[in-house]
């Protein structure tokens, strides 16, 4: 029989069904037949049958194998949706798998539900549109995506000011992580101001394509909980928190409970994410650069083709700097413009640089909104009070921490405070919230913080809609501002760097308290009854200006507490003896001749760069606390001032130093250079030991001998609290220290630094040098008599020396170190750095 027939064979692989076809000859069937066939009862007409019972046998199994997926889909629906499997059904998969007769399956495969559930693809996890990977941000996802694939790592947060972008960039991470198969799930979850518990279990049973029946939270959270874990790799992304969440509540596994599961935070809040959520790695998303901003607002225009025309090219790079790199600014701004006229994007222009009189209104209101929910979610007037001060200052890039507490200070800011101290220790904490909420900003320089342009828009807005606040930056002033009715109300005006022209007569606002103007024209006249209608004024700052008289309108100012006038040129400042109530004064800069005696009430005085000659007139000021000062052409500085026991001071003696390089650094800082009469700094400046100092710089000053000197025999305290010292180009210093000290002197001492001082032996002596248990630092270097770094006074104990070896420029060297100082062990446990250069006479360390 030479015709081929089909013949199936049933091959069982797992859970499924393969079928393989192939083509036997007559022969091979008749050896089949001689298995199949039992010597009795068959007949030989089966064998002739053959090609029909292999049709039903291949029916048979199709049957069976549209059965099955029927099957796995309602078992892989149920199991979705965390259901468990009827006993049955799982009966049946394992017959299939141990092969079963086929029409015995075929007849116990049948179930009444046979439709599934399909789960689409999410839509935001498909679509990248909108999203720009800018230079700025590409290390910033890397490491997020880095941190995603940390083992260790179950929580990760990310935050940023509204509308930076946190959204469109966790979305492009959950798109990539799932499509380099890090996880196999991703769930995003959008998360109300005010978290709805049940609400956002509906959203990620749906993301998960998980049918939730249960009413109570406690039982969705056992069902999401159940299900979740199923999976082997899920991250969880929860969008735009505002508080704590219960992950366990919500039925999020984590950490123990599920290796595989990492939850992924963006809020607007630094403190939400560490303080709150305990997040273990948090990432803070920026601003775009300035060419990235170009190249957003260009891609959202692009549609209408607009930017090409050459009178709007130059206003679209001019809108786009003003949205200052905020993408949602940018974009909405882009957008709106997209098909409007040549006025239109003018008025837009115009309106975002007048943020106070848009009240949230036209192209920008998007971006203003959420900066404003963000304000209003501060908890406590403090912070609302201090972000919307900080948006007065006059300032261009950063802000003075030193500034906004004069001005707080003055303005009654800090409740039940009442020393600088106090409130620097009350407005740092505020400062660091704003930051952890994304509306200050950090700044490169210590001591300085900075707002966004947007930020401050939105604060400047909300200060003068809510507060009757006017405030203009670098635009010429309008007279509307002169408005009665308007100013009948207003508490706050701040022109900074602005036009104007001239000033009324008198300015009746009886209800102002902070007044601060730089105008462009130093010379613009105040007449001498401007202040009259300012009864309640509590700061005022006039900046960069020439008043050969201050007004003598300034006298009825008597609730003035704080007044400024840095970078002026001043002429009689007499009146301001009048101002009973003046706690704080600012002549920074400023070129004046004398101080009024009567201010001998003032707490805080600030003068860098202001005098030219001695400062006898400071010990007049018996109530003093704070002191700033630079003078950079005295040569003599008062005996007794650091009596008056200053609680915090940067002073600056000598033409040397740049006030600019020290003036963020920290308080209790006295720098001297150029002192033609004092030998002994100690002794002749503060015999009490400059108990407040930190920080000491000296330097060229030919007649200083020693630092300290207890001459008299009786051990006295030396600078308790000093942290660094340095001294430079002291040509006849013979000795930092003579005579005996308590063991409090230089125990803070953490930086020294001595360099060509000629005359100089050693540094310190054996016994001072036992209580430096914070020296971090020492740097020695052109010192041509340096013998020993530390050296030896009578009451120490000298004997026999043991060698150590050093490594200097000359290669390693043996020096001696004395059996005392090894017996008594002279530790610097913390020592870093220890630097010894250009000393010929140096002999050992000890």
């Amino acid at each position: 029989m030479g015709t081929a027939v089909d013949l199936k064979n049933i091959v069982v692989v797992g859970h499924f069904f393969a079928i393989k076809i192939v083509e036997i000859g007559v022969s091979i069937v008749a050896k089949v037949a001689e298995y199949l066939i039992t010597p009795i009862g068959r007949k030989f007409s089966y064998l002739c049958n053959c090609n029909d019972n292999l049709e039903n046998l291949r029916k048979e199994v199709e049957k069976l194998i549209d059965a099955r997926a029927r099957v796995e889909h309602s078992v892989a629906d149920a199991k979705r949706k965390g259901e468990e499997i009827e006993q049955d059904v799982e009966e049946c998969e394992k017959a299939a798998r141990e092969a079963k007769p086929v029409a015995g399956l075929h007849e116990t495969g049948k179930f009444h539900k046979v439709s599934y559930h399909i789960n689409p693809e999410k839509i935001w996890l498909t679509l990248s549109k909108g999203y720009q990977a800018f230079d700025s941000r590409i290390s910033t996802f890397k490491d997020i995506t880095n941190a995603l694939s940390n083992p260790s790592v179950d929580m990760i947060g990310i935050c940023g000011m509204g509308g930076i972008g946190k959204t469109m960039l966790v979305k492009e991470i959950a798109r990539q992580v799932k499509g380099h198969k890090l996880f196999d799930e991703v769930v995003f979850v959008d998360v109300p101001q005010i978290p709805d518990i049940k609400k956002m279990q509906g959203q990620i049973a749906d993301e998960l394509g998980l049918f939730l029946c249960e009413e109570s939270e406690s039982g969705r959270a056992r069902r999401l909980y159940a299900r979740m874990k199923e999976e082997k790799k899920i991250l969880v992304i929860l969008d735009d928190i505002w508080a704590r969440l219960d992950l366990e509540t919500l039925g999020i596994p984590l950490g123990d409970e599920h290796k595989g599961c990492k939850v992924l935070l963006t809020s607007r809040s630094r403190g939400v994410l560490s303080r709150e959520m305990d997040s273990e790695i948090n990432f803070l998303v920026g601003i775009l650069s300035q060419e990235e901003s170009w190249s957003l607002f260009q891609k959202m225009v692009a549609e209408g083709d607009c930017i090409r025309n050459h009178d709007l090219q130059s206003l679209a790079v001019a809108i786009a700097k003003e949205c200052a790199g905020l993408p949602i600014a940018i974009v909405t701004i882009a957008k709106a413009l997209r098909e409007e006229n040549l006025f239109e994007w003018k008025n837009a222009l115009l309106e975002l640089k007048r943020p106070s009189w848009r009240n949230f209104s036209g192209v920008q209101a998007a971006a203003c909104s959420t900066i404003e929910l963000s304000f209003n979610f501060l908890t406590g007037e403090d912070l609302k009070s201090t972000l919307l001060l900080c948006s007065l200052m006059g300032y261009t890039y950063h802000a003075s921490m030193l500034d906004l507490l004069k001005y707080g200070m003055g303005m009654g800011l800090f409740k039940d405070v009442n020393t600088m101290e106090e409130a620097r220790d009350r407005a740092c904490p505020l400062v660091h919230k704003l930051k952890a909420c994304s509306l200050l900003l950090d700044s490169h320089i210590s001591e300085m913080f900075a707002m966004h342009d947007v930020v401050r828009d939105v604060a400047i807005s909300i200060a003068s809609r809510d507060q009757h606040v006017f405030t203009m930056r670098n635009h010429v002033v309008p007279q509307e501002w002169l408005d009665k009715d308007t100013l009948k109300f207003c508490t706050a005006i701040s022109l900074h760097k602005c036009d104007v022209n001239e000033l009324p007569e008198e300015l009746e606002c009886p209800q102002l308290k902070f007044f601060y103007m730089y105008p462009k024209d130093p010379a613009l006249k105040i007449p001498d009854k401007f202040f009259a209608g300012m009864i309640e004024l509590r700061v005022l700052d006039l900046t960069k200006m020439h008043l050969l008289s201050l007004p003598s309108s300034l006298h009825l100012l008597v609730n003035l507490r704080t007044l400024c006038l840095d970078q002026s040129v001043l002429g009689d400042i007499a009146v301001i003896g009048e101002l009973k109530q003046l706690e704080i004064l600012s002549l920074s800069s400023s070129d004046i001749e004398h101080l009024p005696r009567e201010i001998g009430r003032l707490k805080e005085l600030y003068m860098s760069k202001s005098f030219d000659q001695c400062l006898d007139e400071l010990k007049h000021l018996s109530r003093l606390t704070t002191l700033e000062i630079h003078i950079q052409g005295a040569k003599i500085l008062p005996r007794g001032l650091f009596s008056k026991k200053l609680e915090r001071y940067k002073i600056l003696i000598g033409d040397e130093w740049d006030w600019h390089e020290w003036d963020y650094h920290a308080i209790e800082d006295l720098y001297l250079g150029e002192l033609q009469d004092v030998k002994n700094v100690l002794n002749e400046l503060d015999a009490e030991g400059f108990l407040q100092l930190k920080h000491l710089h000296v330097q060229n000053s030919p007649y200083i001998l020693c630092i300290v000197d207890s001459v008299e025999g009786v051990a006295c305290d030396a600078f308790p609290l000093l942290e660094s010292l340095f001294l430079h180009n002291l040509t006849n210093l013979e000795k930092i220290c003579n005579g005996r000290l308590t063991a409090a002197s230089f125990c803070n001492l953490g930086i020294i630094k001595v360099g060509n001082c000629n005359k100089l032996k050693s540094i310190l002596s054996v016994s001072i040098a036992r209580g430096l248990q914070q020296l971090q630092v020492i740097d020695v270097t052109e010192c041509k008599s340096m013998e020993v770094i530390l050296g030896t006074e009578e009451e120490d104990r000298i004997s026999s020396n043991q060698e150590i070896e050093l490594i200097t420029p000359r290669g390693i060297q043996k020096c001696s170190l004395t059996a005392e100082a090894a017996t008594n062990e002279i530790t610097f446990s913390k020592l870093k750095s220890l630097s010894l250069s250009y000393l010929p006479s140096l002999t050992s360390f000890c």
